[in-house]
């Protein structure tokens, strides 16, 4: 039966809706708009990203290649030579080898050691001094028992010791000592992670954690107080960035980080940072790396450093000039115990070890003490390197200098000595004439030989004054007067009317001198005068007239020519003064000078450069001593034996008073300033005492000069070879003879040094006064001045030290035309400088 549903007319349903389907957002068409310009924008910042990359990826890799620091220049002193018996220790030669640049590791292109026991086995490397070979040393009782060449395993007698690094030189006047990794102490690398990034060793360049807090402290501050810079970011801006902030200097940042975490270590990028951070300024120069900062603040080896000096250098990374320890030592101190603190946490540090290092005071060597001398001589080395290379100075890598170290280190402690006692003088019981402010000082120490500067001190803190005294013009004063003396003993080599000796005599009493129409009369000091004397005690006792006659007599223009040949400036001129050493000449052009007397007449030329190498190792240039005559050799022998006796009984006889024994001769100088100039056999010394303004010192050469002098050499003597000196042999060509002065009795004969042709015939004068017999003609002498009156050394007063400075010579006064007055001769236009 159907149902009423079957049956039932009803309109037909309409079909179910189909349902509409929803496109993917990236088919329709907003979303191929959204994604195409994602991925142009993402391939136009590939293709600007790899632009850039491979752009500093060139650059980086160029820099790498060739080394991050191979613009900078390392200079070095000369080598030292030690021998079998020399007191040394392990440790003594161990700190030696370090500062030459050598470490533990065998592939250290300088060179590398090894301790057992008490043996040192040293291996130079490829780029360590030439003409080095390796070597074990033996040690015992603090000297060297044993050398023995790893070569070939034979015992050698010498053993030649790297050259030790003066200074790593960057341009901008930065300082720098190259450090390895496994050189730099543990302390100090945990002291570094610490303060700057404790995630160094396990992130890849990038600190996520730590620029989030760092953006939360911003924020929450309101300031801009924290840094998210990792060690490799920080590398990455010192060594190719400028220190402008920008965002494109931050971009290239990250990309240069991202390159250096790829293509190097992290002990590799440890170690350039450690030798790149900024670490302040000590005197002039910028100090950049731990290991010069080491020297600069503690005045040791990076190797030696102990706790609270490593958290101290890691604290001033973040600002070097407020937590210097010279000046700020408490801003120092209190970063230094946050490093400190921050050490513990990290757990590098036990509590123990924290408490005893943050009670540890803030510690630094002396700002004066790191060898101020060292400054000057740097700067001698660099302005010697334009002047002799030229365009090749570019292609300097290694500059091995001549100064001594151990020289250098005597010098500048004579020096540090000497001017104590100088400020003495000057402010106990002086004529108060002199202010409160410090008299400066040079010294200039070489080997005569070879002109090579062994020592220099410029003045007495580099830092407070970068004018380097040695090169200062000041009037030499009687240190000019040796010039004189050869330039009358000479007339027995060129002949003529006067031909003088030693023995020959002069007038040293109150004379007036005139010259082109003025006219003064010079004084002695204390207006002393001593009436009939030699030449050679007049150079012993520095008499001022005796000298001023002498030079008239021979002639200015003569005496002038003998300066030229002596190396002294063109400003010297042929007038009366020339005899007091009245025109300026600097106390290196001094010591130039005195190389005639001590090298047998031939003058050097002084040298700070013994050789300049390249970046390859080749020989850029080298130091060839080129000896000029200059004077006779038998003239010199006579002149040197005159400079002994100013030590033997003249103005510079304290020199042995105060315990300087070895054989040697030399001469005081008194202008406004102090001076002495000696040598011995292999080392000539020059010093000079003064104000810069030019003020009278008010201290004569052997009160303020000479006693520097003599300490210096006291110490040079107990340096190898120094120590080892002999006396100044006659040459061929000399003869001694006996002569007896103006004693009638002839009771005090002494020796007297003559050219052969010239000495007296007879002891006496009155023994052949009345000859008329001749000597053959082949050995005829010339006629000397005024016979050969002798006055015995026994009249000769003995002085130990420079008398103090007599009074001024009285005001040239104009002589009328043809006006004569008794004892006039022709003089100085000036006012000379006074005898000492």
């Amino acid at each position: 039966m159907p149902t009423q549903e079957q049956h039932t007319d009803s309109p037909a349903l309409p079909p179910p809706p189909i349902p509409s389907i929803r496109r993917p957002f990236f088919e329709r068409r907003s979303g191929r708009i959204l994604l195409y310009s994602t991925a142009g924008a993402f391939t136009l910042f590939l293709a600007v990203f790899g632009f850039f990359y491979f752009r500093y990826e060139r650059m980086i890799d160029r820099r790498l290649a060739a080394g991050p620091f191979a613009d900078t220049v390392n200079l070095y002193t000369a080598p030292r030579m030690v021998e079998v018996g020399d007191p040394l220790t392990p440790e003594e030669l161990v700190v030696r080898l370090r500062r030459g640049g050598y470490t533990t590791e065998p592939g250290n292109t300088i060179g590398w050691y090894r301790i057992t026991g008490d043996v040192v086995a040293v291996f130079p490397g490829r780029d360590s001094f030439p003409g080095g070979e390796p070597g074990a040393l033996h040690f015992a009782n603090g000297r060297i028992t044993r050398i023995v060449s790893l070569d070939d395993n034979t015992d050698r007698s010498q053993f030649l010791l790297e050259p030790q690094l003066i200074a790593n030189l960057s341009p901008n006047r930065e300082k720098r000592r190259l450090v390895g990794f496994s050189d730099i102490p543990p302390v100090l690398v945990d002291a570094v992670v610490s303060a700057e990034d404790k995630r160094f060793f396990h992130h890849s360049g990038f600190d996520i954690f730590r620029a989030l807090k760092a953006a939360y402290i911003d924020v929450k501050t309101g300031r801009k107080q924290q840094g998210a810079s990792t060690l490799t970011m920080q590398l990455a801006r010192e060594l190719w960035l400028d220190p402008e902030k920008n965002f494109h200097r931050k971009l290239s940042e990250i990309l240069i980080t991202i390159h250096l975490e790829f293509k190097l270590s992290k002990r590799q990028i440890f170690e350039d940072y450690a030798n790149e951070v900024y670490l302040g300024r000590h005197g002039t120069y910028n100090i950049h790396g731990f290991g010069e900062a080491c020297r600069a603040y503690f005045g040791k080896d990076i190797s030696q450093l102990d706790i609270p000096e490593a958290a101290l250098l890691a604290g001033m990374i973040q600002r070097p000039s407020s937590f210097n320890p010279y000046r700020y030592p408490d801003r120092a101190r209190e970063r230094r115990d946050v490093v400190l603190g921050l050490m513990r946490d990290n757990g590098y540090l036990t509590a123990a070890q924290y408490e005893s290092a943050i009670a540890t005071p803030v510690l630094v060597t002396p700002a004066t003490a790191e060898n101020t001398g060292m400054q000057y001589f740097t700067d001698l080395v660099n302005d010697e390197l334009q002047r002799k290379l030229g365009e090749k100075e570019r292609l300097t890598r290694y500059v091995y200098t001549t100064v001594d170290p151990d020289l250098q280190d005597a010098a500048q402690e004579a020096v540090n000595a000497g001017m104590t006692l100088v400020d003495a003088e000057l402010h106990q019981g002086g004529d108060g004439r002199n202010p409160p402010q410090q008299p400066q000082v040079a010294l200039i120490a070489l080997d005569p030989h070879t002109g090579e500067i062994k020592a220099l001190v410029g003045g007495r803190n580099y830092g407070a004054s970068q004018l380097n005294h040695a090169l200062a013009m000041r009037q030499p004063g009687s240190v000019f007067k040796p010039i004189v003396y050869a330039a009358a003993l000479e007339s027995a080599i060129e002949g003529g009317d006067d031909v003088f000796t030693p023995a020959s005599t002069l007038k040293d009493e109150p004379t007036t001198f005139y010259f082109d129409s003025q006219a003064y009369r010079p004084a002695n000091f204390r207006n002393h005068f001593m009436g009939t004397v030699t030449l050679r005690n007049a150079l012993a006792h520095s008499l001022n007239n005796a000298t001023v006659e002498l030079a008239e007599e021979v002639g200015y223009s003569r005496v002038v020519a003998m300066a030229r040949r002596f190396g002294l400036n063109g400003a010297i001129r042929p007038t009366p003064a020339v005899a007091l050493g009245a025109y300026d000449a600097a106390p290196l052009e001094i010591a130039r000078a005195y190389t005639v007397f001590a090298n047998g007449g031939d003058r050097q030329e002084p040298a700070a450069i013994a050789m300049v190498r390249g970046q390859d190792g080749a020989v850029v240039y080298e130091h060839a001593g080129n000896p000029m005559p200059a004077l006779d050799a038998r003239v010199n022998y006579l002149m040197v034996s005159m400079l002994e006796d100013v030590l033997k009984y003249g103005t510079g006889a304290s020199v042995r008073a105060r315990g300087f024994l070895l054989p040697a001769a030399g001469k005081t100088g008194t202008s406004r300033d102090g001076w002495f100039a000696g040598f011995t056999s292999n080392l000539l010394c020059v010093v000079w005492v003064g104000f810069d303004d030019g003020r009278a010192l008010n201290l004569e050469g052997a009160r303020s000069a000479l006693p520097i002098w003599t300490e210096f050499m006291k110490r040079a003597a107990r340096v190898r070879p120094y120590g080892d000196v002999h006396g100044f042999a006659a040459p061929s060509g000399v003869v001694t003879v006996e002569v007896c002065g103006s004693d009638p009795d002839c009771a005090n004969p002494h020796s007297e040094p003559f050219l052969d042709g010239t000495q007296p015939v007879a002891r006496h004068r009155e023994e052949y006064s009345d000859r008329t017999e001749e000597p053959p003609a082949e050995a005829a002498p010339p006629q000397a001045t005024s016979g050969y009156s002798i006055v015995p050394l026994a009249a000769a007063p003995k002085t130990t030290a420079d008398p103090p400075p007599g009074p001024p010579a009285e005001p040239a006064t104009r002589l009328p035309p043809g006006d004569v007055a008794p004892n006039v001769r022709r003089s100085p236009p000036s006012d000379p400088p006074r005898k000492q």
